[in-house]
């Protein structure tokens, strides 16, 4: 599959979770991505998941990718990536925002007055900030490219029903509406922003919870209606490779929709239903 032969990509967060399966699906169709986090080549996180490792499962696949060290709180290492994409390849097409910093403490469903406010910190500087910061760099980049260009804000929402928890709740629709602003800002250079939101993902983090992993979840009755990180990585490449996603730009999106939309499938050939939350 081609679909993006020719285009650059950036995804920050990859090592693991969606951004992983992001760089994987984008790699497959034909882009040039790289890859950002802090784990870096080998594994400076403590976790056995390195960008060394996804950028080695890209060339495995066909792909074509580059690690970059990045720690996306510091500003200058955001600025720094960009320069590294800007200096070897002068543009940038894709633009995936992914980073984030909010599974530091439990996300419980509890009132906001016993929730640690160190959530604020964790989901709005290592989460919104992050992201926020990752586009001041990059848009000049993907302006200079020239119109047809997204980015992709992952994130969760459903329509604005609250999630049950305070901090999650906020930050998570602040990359909503930070997703809907800079698509008025983008839009006379033909650039579609996107906030777009994956259902129950199987990620590295999900399966060990629930100890188990990917080859025998379909054993967990929790995760009989959960998705792989491919299928979010399928939604981005259907979203980047369609010449009239900028009718969609401010618009924020469900995975489980787009693949009723484009018609794509997970790894396992189902169609994920849409994950929804319950009506509060």
């Amino acid at each position: 599959m081609s679909k993006l032969q020719g285009k650059v990509a950036l995804v920050t967060g990859a090592s693991r979770g969606a951004g992983r399966g992001i760089a994987l699906e984008l790699a497959k169709a034909g882009a040039f991505v790289y890859v950002t986090g802090r784990s870096g080549e080998s594994g400076e996180t403590g976790r056995p998941e390195t960008l060394g490792r996804l950028v080695e499962e890209i060339g495995r696949s066909g792909g074509k990718g580059h690690a970059i060290r990045c720690d996306h709180t510091l500003d200058s290492e955001t600025e720094a990536a960009v320069a590294t994409i800007a200096a070897a390849h002068g543009r940038l097409d894709i633009l995936v925002n992914n980073v984030w910093g909010g599974n530091a403490l439990p996300i419980e469903l509890k009132p906001m007055w016993e929730q640690p406010p160190q959530h604020w910190d964790n989901m709005f500087q290592g989460g919104v900030r992050a992201q926020l910061m990752t586009n001041y760099y990059a848009v000049p980049l993907l302006r200079a490219s020239g119109p047809g260009g997204v980015i992709i804000h992952t994130t969760f929402w459903d329509h604005y029903k609250y999630t049950g928890n305070f901090y999650y709740d906020l930050s998570k629709n602040a990359l909503v509406r930070m997703a809907f602003g800079l698509a008025a800002e983008l839009a006379d250079d033909g650039i579609a922003v996107i906030a777009l939101s994956p259902g129950w993902m199987r990620t590295e983090l999900v399966l060990e919870s629930l100890q188990t992993d990917e080859e025998h979840w379909q054993e967990v009755e929790e995760l009989k209606n959960s998705e792989s990180t491919a299928y979010i990585g399928r939604a981005v490449v259907h979203l980047a490779a369609d010449p009239k996603v900028i009718k969609m730009t401010g618009v924020p999106q469900q995975v489980g929709r787009l693949a009723e939309k484009y018609g794509f499938t997970d790894i396992d050939g189902r169609r994920v239903p849409v994950f929804e939350v319950s009506a509060n």
